[in-house]
């Protein structure tokens, strides 16, 4: 009988590593994680990790971003949709508040560390929360085009679209995101906003 060939090693890709840095963060924290942590993880030198990393900092610096990305990409489609402006936006308010939840209620240690690798990235983060607007911004001036809302400048008012609803998807109020009333808190606000952009 032949003998089987052994299962090729699958590619050791940048998104590979990604992988096994987020599960390695979910085991040790952002503290204790190590790139050597992550090259075990993947049967695997530290030197084949830093080929594609050149160094922690750029690692840490990738994943992070990468977990943002998952939040914009969910959020993308709904901004590019051709539906109505108002309802555009109560969607995408409501899927961000529902995706930062999700995230601290469902894997909670995760969520905790990638707020300290976020208070790390800096730019990381002002690339994303540049997204986010960028996003509420076409809505908004969809909104304007059609006479459902009265702003001179979308990009303003989704920027104080963003700061007012902060509450709802800043990671830094994720405990007040399970009080009882927090969903019905978000829905009394997005109406009010809703109303500010439509007043004349």
């Amino acid at each position: 009988m032949a003998a089987t060939s052994p299962t090729p090693t699958p590619a050791l890709t940048a998104e590979r590593i990604l992988e096994a840095t987020e599960e390695v963060l979910r085991r040790h924290g952002p503290a204790k994680a190590t790139v050597v942590d992550v090259a075990r993880a993947l049967g695997v030198s530290h030197g084949s990790v830093y080929r594609h990393f050149r160094t922690k900092a750029a690692l840490r610096e990738a994943v992070t971003k990468r977990w943002l990305d998952r939040t914009s990409e969910q959020l993308s489609g709904i901004a590019a949709g051709a539906g109505d402006p108002e309802a555009r936006l109560r969607d995408w308010l409501q899927a961000l508040f529902d995706a930062k939840r999700r995230k601290a209620g469902v894997d909670p240690e995760l969520f905790a560390t990638y707020m300290v690798l976020a208070d790390e990235n800096g730019p990381a983060v002002t690339e994303h929360i540049a997204d986010l607007t960028g996003q509420l911004t076409g809505i908004i001036r969809d909104g304007a085009g059609t006479g459902a809302f009265t702003v001179p400048d979308p990009a303003a008012a989704a920027r104080a679209v963003f700061q007012a609803t902060g509450r709802f998807h800043d990671p830094g109020y994720a405990r007040e995101w399970v009080r009882p009333e927090a969903g019905a808190d978000f829905g009394s606000l997005v109406e009010l906003l809703l109303r500010g952009l439509r007043s004349r």
